[in-house]
């Protein structure tokens, strides 16, 4: 699909108004929604706004602006002009949890000029969606800008119950559920922090979008306020962010609904994004089979034959692709997560051959990927992508990146860039959370930066309850590899910790229901072959897409349980999970109220006896019906639901 432009896409042409200084002045500097219902406020000063949705407050007055270094700090502000913006679009999307987002928002940007002789500039752009709202800095001119961080902080109204994480390298740590004022002080937050107002009657997301050319940021409680402090360059002396030529900084944006659920099918994060240019019809999305999972955390050894088993498995199964992951690159060392200075990965192991393996995995319709440590991309970027792009590889996974600092986001956007050029697809791991970038560029596929399956194979931290967690707050941002598909299941109180083969802690059906629930268009399909020969449920598992035209979040509670729909053409898929540890199981009776009028053969997985089994039944539904699924303490169901003609 092309998008060298969206004229012809606009459902209403975009109107920019100029507001004359005598008139903004006088005038309020209020950005409402299309429907009226979200409002964001800026002081005219610039020094504080306010968000509140229907009437109600959700961020009270909280600070706003930069702190520079190396030159006085910008003085008395005042508006010297307002120009507003009505926007309302459809943007195509390719390989992602809808055919298509709708861009529509209203808009100002807002400059205010100091009062003093300096008269410097500071621009203020701000964006009112139905959903969200979203704000960013500006300064204009060709001098660097240089940062010690901002002074934006969000003061939640009242004291919220928030689910938060604390921010580390990775991004690869549980979620908690706390009042703002229970966060602890001097501990890095990550984003998304994930509230509900006191009354319930909103919730939020506080998140950030469209990190190119700045840096990230982690949230710091200071009283009653999240501050926004900046990701700085390890080992680099003197500020948090040095521009090149002027300053244009991340979206900080703040979703919003009635529901956290209500969240999970926002656009707002992939919107604050550019459109990606040019042709991505190229993008298959698509399950992977992957050798990693099963086999030790050194990685499995180079074997041509092993290589070969898993292309097969992958072929047998319907799997468009198979991810060789750490130790095929010639002086890999057992410690894949260092970058040893001997690892030349433009070369494979010896008597492994990559380009043959290429050639005998498109003989059985399977593309290869390749497992590469970010630090050896990054000494020889084009080198690198140009070998695998003349093997045939379709695409590589990054990995051990750990940051999220200026540099860190300039490798993001470049390794993006650099494997789009080659018809590569992009799965980066270790990585900082989504801020939208997979918008500008599809083929980045997924990514990690959620603590995922691969946590079964080291400790217990992996529990129904974390698995709960992660649709209502990470997977808000955007895409995750969590890596599904372990068919080794147990129940929490006989799982058992092991680096082969491992254990999962909840049932058969939730590890079905993970394809539907979790957001991945590049899903693992993560177990050994052997462990879905003959095995019940994998039948679904070939079935289910990873790229969707719709998403409908149905019901379910933060760690307790969660019900969600998608859509691929007239077929929807239903996954359903829950963390409740009634011995004698639950029923979840899912109203088909979202369903077209008409008839639907349903196939339904449900939990069995033992977490792992399942069973399959089918039966005809319409949309006025209720589907009963029957899920097992740390459980979960999934459906397909076929249109009968």
């Amino acid at each position: 699909m092309t998008f060298p432009r969206f004229s012809s896409l606009l459902a209403a042409a975009v109107a920019s108004v100029v507001v004359p200084a005598a008139s903004a002045r006088t005038a309020p500097l209020v950005v409402s929604s299309p429907d009226g219902r979200v409002a964001i406020r800026i002081e005219r000063d610039a020094s504080r706004f306010t968000i509140a949705r229907r009437g109600r407050p959700v961020i009270a007055a909280s600070p706003l602006g930069l702190e520079l270094d190396g030159v006085p700090a910008f003085g008395a502000l005042a508006l010297e002009r307002r120009e507003d913006v009505a926007v309302d679009r459809t943007i195509p999307l390719t390989a992602t949890k809808a055919a298509a987002a709708r861009d529509h928002y209203r808009g100002a940007t807002l400059t205010f000029r100091e009062r003093g002789a300096a008269g410097r500039r500071l621009l203020i752009d701000v964006r009112a969606y139905d959903d969200g709202v979203a704000f960013r800095y500006r300064i204009d001119g060709t001098d660097p800008v240089r940062l010690r961080g901002e002074r934006t902080a969000f003061v939640p109204a009242g004291d919220p119950e928030c689910l938060v994480s604390k921010a580390v390298g990775a991004h690869e740590v549980p979620f908690e559920r706390v009042k703002v004022s229970g966060m602890r002080e001097g501990v890095a937050y990550d984003v998304p922090v994930v509230c509900t107002t006191p009354a319930g009657d909103n919730s939020y997301a506080i998140t950030q979008a469209n990190l190119n050319g700045y840096t990230g940021a982690s949230l710091w409680r200071e009283g009653g306020a999240l501050r926004v402090r900046l990701s700085a360059v390890p080992k680099r002396d003197g500020p948090a962010f040095v521009s090149k030529c002027g300053l244009t900084t991340a979206w900080r944006a703040v979703m919003l609904g009635d529901r956290i659920g209500d969240m999970i099918g926002s656009q707002l994060v992939g919107n604050l994004n550019p459109a990606p240019t040019g042709d991505f019809g190229w993008v298959r999305p698509g399950k992977a089979a992957w050798d990693w999972w099963s086999g030790p955390l050194a990685g499995m050894k180079p074997d041509m034959a092993s290589y070969r088993r898993f292309i097969d498995f992958a072929a047998a199964a319907g799997l468009p692709y198979y991810l060789i992951d750490a130790g095929w690159a010639y002086g890999s060392g057992p410690d894949c997560w260092i970058a040893l200075p001997g690892t030349d990965i433009t070369r494979a192991a010896d008597g492994i051959d990559i380009p043959a393996l290429v050639r005998y995995a498109a003989g059985k319709g399977v593309g290869l990927m390749l497992w590469a440590h970010w630090e050896h991309v990054a000494q020889r970027m084009d080198e690198v992508l140009d070998t695998y792009a003349r093997w045939g590889v379709k695409g590589v996974k990054i990995d051990f990146m750990d940051r999220d600092d200026q540099e860190m986001v300039d490798f993001y956007q470049r390794v993006a860039r650099a494997t789009a050029q080659r018809h590569l697809l992009l799965d980066l791991h270790s990585a900082y959370v989504p801020d939208g970038l997979q918008r500008t560029y599809p083929n980045f596929i997924t990514q990690e930066g959620v603590m995922g399956a691969e946590w079964n194979k080291m400790n217990r931290t992996i529990t129904p309850r974390h698995n709960l967690m992660l649709p209502y707050t990470r997977m808000l941002a955007g895409p995750m590899d969590y890596t599904p598909g372990g068919f080794h299941n147990a129940t929490p109180d006989t799982f058992a910790v092991r680096a082969e083969m491992p254990q999962t802690q909840t049932t058969r059906g939730q590890a079905l229901a993970m394809y539907v629930v979790y957001d991945s268009p590049l899903q693992m399909v993560s177990d050994d072959p052997d462990a879905y020969r003959d095995a019940p449920g994998f039948d679904f598992i070939r079935r289910v897409p990873t790229a969707w035209d719709e998403t409908r979040y149905l019901a379910g509670e933060p760690g307790r349980d969660i019900v969600l729909a998608r859509r691929q053409g007239s077929t929807w898929y239903i996954g359903a999970m829950t963390a409740d540890d009634a011995r004698d199981g639950r029923v979840e009776r899912v109203a088909l109220r979202f369903l077209p009028a008409g008839r639907y053969r349903v196939t339904t997985w449900e939990d069995g006896a033992t977490p792992n089994d399942v069973v399959r039944k089918e039966r005809e539904v319409g949309a006025g019906d209720v589907l009963p699924l029957r899920l097992a303490s740390s459980g979960g169901a999934a459906a397909i639901l076929e249109r009968v003609e």
